[in-house]
C-alpha cells in the first residue's frame, strides 16, 4: 500500500539525517497521500540509519494502523493534528536540530532578521505556549499538535511553515515532502544565524519592505507552482 509514497518518506528521513537535523532516534517525517488521505510515517525505535521503506507505517487520519508491523512514531498524533488544522499541508517533519531546539528550550521565537529568513518564512518563527499539566498528563502528543494549531490562528501557516514547541523542539511542514525537508534545513540555518546575529547586535531588526519583497519573489513563486 502506497509503496511510492513510502519510498519518498524513506528518502526524506535519510535527507534529514544527511543534513544533520536528526540524531539517534530523535525526529521523524510523515506525508499525506492526496488520493486516500492516508499518512505514511516513520516507525518508533528504529534508527535512521537502519530504517527501510518496508518498515514505514500507513495509518488513517485517526491514527488507525492500516499497514506496518512496527509501532508508529510517538509523534504520530501531533502530525495528525497538524494535518487536520492545515489542509494545505502534505508533509510534516519534526526534528531536534541543535539551533532551533536552543530557541525552543529558551522559549524564544526566532526573529526574522534578514532576507535568508524571509525567503522561507515571512514572520518570526513562533514558539508555543507552555503546556498545562492536564495537557501533558493525558493525550500529550495530540495536545502538542493542538497548541501548534492554536499558535497560527491569525497567520497563514504556509507563509511561515514552522514552529517551536516550547521546551521540546521544532516542527515544520510543506505542501509536499521535498518542501518539508527544505523548510527543516532552512529553519536550522536561520536559527543559528539569528543566535549569532543577536549576540553581535541585540537590537537587530529587519526592513519590512525587504520582507515583503522576498516573500513575493521567493515564496510567491514557489506557491504558484
Amino acid at each position: 500500500m502506497l509503496e511510492g509514497l513510502k519510498i519518498e518518506v524513506y528518502k526524506a528521513n535519510q535527507e534529514l539525517a544527511k543534513n544533520g537535523l536528526v540524531t539517534l532516534r530523535w525526529g521523524n517525517i510523515s506525508a499525506r497521500d492526496e488520493r486516500t488521505g492516508y499518512i505514511v510515517i516513520k516507525p518508533r525505535r528504529i534508527a535512521f540509519t537502519q530504517i527501510k521503506p518496508d518498515d514505514l507505517i500507513v495509518c488513517d487520519m485517526e491514527g488507525k494502523i492500516l499497514e506496518g508491523s512496527h509501532t508508529p512514531s510517538s509523534d504520530l498524533f501531533t502530525h495528525l493534528e497538524i494535518y487536520k488544522a492545515f489542509p494545505q499541508v502534505g508533509s510534516v517533519a519534526h526534528t531536534h536540530s541543535k539551533w532551533a531546539t536552543v530557541f525552543a528550550q529558551a522559549g524564544e521565537s526566532i526573529p526574522n532578521l534578514g532576507t535568508t529568513h524571509a525567503d522561507y518564512f515571512k514572520y518570526d518563527i513562533p514558539v508555543t505556549r507552555t503546556m498545562r499539566p492536564e495537557e501533558i498528563a493525558k493525550d500529550y502528543e495530540k495536545n502538542t499538535g493542538r497548541i501548534i494549531a492554536d499558535a497560527f490562528t491569525l497567520k497563514d501557516p504556509m507563509t511561515t511553515p514552522a514552529i517551536l514547541v516550547k521546551n521540546h523542539g521544532p516542527f515544520v511542514w510543506g505542501r509536499d515532502i521535498a518542501d518539508a525537508v527544505d523548510n527543516a534545513v532552512a529553519l536550522e540555518y536561520v536559527a543559528e544565524m539569528a543566535f549569532y546575529t543577536l549576540r553581535l547586535n541585540t537590537d537587530a531588526d529587519m526592513n519590512k519592505y525587504l520582507i515583503e519583497k522576498h516573500v513575493q519573489r521567493k515564496q510567491g513563486g514557489k506557491n504558484e507552482q
